[in-house]
């Protein structure tokens, strides 16, 4: 990621982060029947001051989004759009995610992945994560941090 920053979403990269994510998820269309609208509600979230973006040349290449809950905080999604996978993005975005989660005082982080994505859940296994149940095509997954 030689000419690339993350920084905190603003309402502006929206849309393009909803291109970004949903070329992220084209790869699993054919093959996850019930993936969920994954990029749906993005400026909302980006008001709520819990999205972070990834940027190259003042294109949006990846998203990170976290969501607080009561005791832990979810990693509610991560995208890397195609074109720039494979550089290690994707581990920058989760590792500022455990960093963010840290600062806000949380211990544990949570997230659920989609069977139908191993190759997600290979990663997440590698970075320290482990599966804690399965729940149809839902796989649940936490780190303690």
């Amino acid at each position: 990621m030689d000419n690339s920053r993350i920084r905190k979403a603003q309402l502006g990269d929206a849309v393009a982060l909803v291109s970004c994510i949903d070329a992220a998820y084209a790869q699993y269309a054919d093959r996850i029947s019930d993936l969920p609208p994954v990029s749906a509600g993005c400026a909302e979230e980006i008001a709520k001051n819990r999205v972070w973006v990834a940027v190259e040349d003042d294109e949006v290449i990846g998203g990170l989004f976290l969501a607080p809950q009561d005791g832990f905080i979810k990693l509610a999604n991560v995208a890397v759009h195609p074109d720039h996978g494979g550089k290690g993005l994707g581990r920058e975005l989760i590792a500022l995610a455990e960093s963010e989660a840290k600062k806000q005082g949380y211990g544990e982080m949570r997230l659920n992945t989609h069977v139908e994505m191993p190759e997600n859940v290979k990663l997440y296994y590698r970075l320290g994560w482990r599966e804690v149940s399965r729940d149809g095509n839902t796989v649940s997954m936490r780190k303690f941090l």
